[in-house]
């Protein structure tokens, strides 16, 4: 037989838990995300700690020619010199947008992914953001090419978002 016991109390007056944060020692960078799935598709996996610790003004000199040799390999869309999205960026210009993982933000206009006008001028927290990539990958330049690789069917989050902050739906 085994017993184990546990003992809380509530002594206010001895109070030796942590001051704040400790800011002691070496931070170092370890991921970026700006733009979700962006890393995990165009950088080589050989190379993800090494984008992932570039300074974004230096990515897309970096990177670049990766993300156009992966986005050429992985999307039928731009099999041939001069095809464009539906942005009308060709490959080498859309992946220049992309290799630097920066996310955009309008002071004076729409904040959105995608709303069908306004494109990469931030992110609400209801975008699409993977069906928005998928369709800038595989859609062509008008959406409609390779339509079973331009949408994760994903339409909606689980839980509705709250009206104030944090805004973020409470955890299961």
């Amino acid at each position: 037989m085994s017993l184990t016991a546990y003992n809380c109390n509530n002594d206010d007056d001895n109070n030796t838990g942590p001051t704040g944060p400790d800011f002691s020692g070496t931070y170092v960078q370890q991921d970026q995300m700006a733009r979700p799935a962006v890393n995990t598709v165009f950088v080589s996996s050989g190379m993800k700690d090494a984008f992932n610790t570039t300074v974004p003004s230096q990515q897309n000199a970096a990177f670049q020619a990766m993300f156009e040799a992966n986005l050429t390999g992985l999307s039928p869309a731009y099999a041939n010199p001069g095809d464009a999205n539906a942005l009308g960026l060709d490959a080498a210009t859309f992946t220049g947008l992309l290799a630097t993982d920066v996310l955009n933000v309008s002071l004076d206009g729409t904040t959105t992914f995608f709303d069908g006008t306004n494109v990469l001028t931030g992110r609400a927290l209801a975008d699409d953001v993977i069906t928005v990539e998928l369709l800038l990958i595989f859609g062509g330049e008008d959406f409609t090419e390779n339509p079973g690789l331009s949408d994760d069917n994903v339409d909606a989050n689980d839980k509705a978002f709250l009206s104030s902050f944090p805004y973020l739906a409470s955890p299961w």
